[in-house]
């Protein structure tokens, strides 16, 4: 006898033997049939006879409690488990981008310091004779912050007391070596003064057409950190300021007139340069600080 479809029935199964299970009839591919006696093979257990009750009447399996859910109006609401909600409490300081910020405001920009503040450095004031360059140069390392020296070539010039070259007889061999003798002086003062935490400014009427003698000597000799700036006020001024001098540091007016044509010539070098015809000391020796804190800021390629 066969269903309508056309599978065969299952044998019935005889009194006191349990019901033969078809779906066990199918294994799958690849696999050996599980015989009585083999080797991983569960010992057979026989039913109960027919008529007959258990010895043990089988366990109910343990359900959990059933909890209604609550119900909602239909169309309202998300029918899921109910969404995870973040802690209210604020993040930890330790928490990646958490800043804290103060009451009352934003934090503000902290504010840099005004001029060269604490700075360790080295000045190169150049200027022609009667720039004011040697009481512009005291005055500002007088009222810093910090320990800074003032170093005048004029007044190095001056140590040597018998045998001395006078500017006044103009400028010959003599007078050069004497001018390079006082400029290594003053620059191993002045690396002297810096390796012991010292700010340093040196004055000198530095010639922009004579860059190995000038400014590239002063450079070897103090460092590559020097930082030159030009004093240059008007001519009329420059004249002025001379004829107040007295001894070997008052020169000709043609002499001084000469000098502060040569000065011209940074305009154009990329240094920076104060005019200083309208203003006192104090107020010249604050540009100079103020030049003198952008050049750190920013360092030129000189």
């Amino acid at each position: 006898m066969q269903h309508a479809g056309g599978a065969p029935l299952p044998p019935p199964h005889a009194p006191g033997q349990p019901p033969h299970d078809w779906a066990q009839g199918i294994e799958p591919e690849g696999t050996a049939p599980l015989r009585p006696g083999a080797p991983g093979t569960p010992p057979y257990q026989p039913g109960p006879a027919a008529g007959q009750l258990p010895a043990h009447p089988p366990t109910a399996p343990t359900q959990a409690p059933h909890h209604p859910a609550t119900q909602q109006p239909p169309g309202q609401g998300w029918h899921g488990p109910a969404p995870q909600h973040a802690s209210a409490r604020p993040p930890s300081r330790d928490t990646t981008g958490h800043v804290a910020l103060p009451p009352g405001g934003p934090v503000p920009l902290p504010q840099a310091p005004e001029g060269t503040g604490a700075t360790t450095l080295a000045v190169l004031l150049i200027g022609p004779a009667g720039a004011g360059k040697t009481t512009v140069a005291r005055y500002w390392a007088q009222h810093r912050r910090v320990p800074t020296a003032h170093i005048s070539l004029d007044d190095v010039r001056e140590w040597v007391c018998s045998g001395f070259a006078d500017p006044q007889s103009g400028w010959n061999d003599h007078s050069e070596a004497q001018y390079r003798l006082a400029r290594r002086t003053c620059g191993f003062a002045a690396r002297n003064f810096l390796a012991n935490g010292i700010s340093c400014i040196l004055d000198d009427a530095v010639f922009p057409d004579r860059p190995v003698v000038g400014l590239g000597g002063w450079k070897r000799h103090v460092g590559p950190g020097l930082l030159p700036v030009v004093l240059l006020p008007g001519l009329e001024v420059v004249l002025e300021r001379n004829a107040e001098r007295s001894g070997n540091r008052r020169l000709s007016d043609e002499e001084v007139a000469g000098i502060h044509g040569r000065m011209a010539g940074w305009y154009g070098s990329g240094l920076p340069i104060i005019d200083n015809s309208q203003y006192d000391v104090p107020t010249t020796a604050r540009l100079l600080d103020d030049v003198l804190a952008r050049t750190i800021a920013s360092p030129p390629n000189w």
